[in-house]
């Protein structure tokens, strides 16, 4: 138990040194207004950084990355078919889907998902 906990105990500070070394080594020495200016090249910025965005965009992400969370969260029903009751599994399955369906027709009764929609496909 002693080694365990003298081990460990190594570990760390031996760790932490070569933490600190690596923090004091990579410090730059030289600071002048170009390096630290967001834009190394010399130049002044004409304009703000802050460019408008468009919520629409914003919305459609959002939207997107839930959905797919969402999907990550079915695929492992898959997997486990064989380790329950299958009406257990099945009635699983049938409620996530009607929560994502509910959550895809919400999205629509909102218009938000209004800029899918009305995109139209080259065909």
């Amino acid at each position: 138990m002693l080694f365990l906990l003298l081990a460990t105990l190594l570990t760390l500070l031996i760790s932490c040194v070569v933490m600190i070394i690596a923090s004091l080594l990579s410090k730059k020495t030289i600071m002048d207004r170009e390096k630290n200016s967001p834009y190394e090249c010399g130049f002044d910025p004409k304009g703000s950084a802050r460019l408008p965005f468009s919520l629409r965009f914003f919305l459609i992400a959002v939207i997107f990355l839930i959905f797919d969370v969402e999907i990550t969260l079915i695929l492992p029903l898959a997997y486990i078919i064989h380790l329950c009751n299958i009406f257990s599994w099945a009635i699983t399955g049938l409620m996530f889907m009607f929560i994502l369906l509910f959550g895809l027709y919400y999205e629509c009764g909102e218009l938000k998902l209004q800029l899918l929609l009305s995109m139209n496909v080259a065909e």
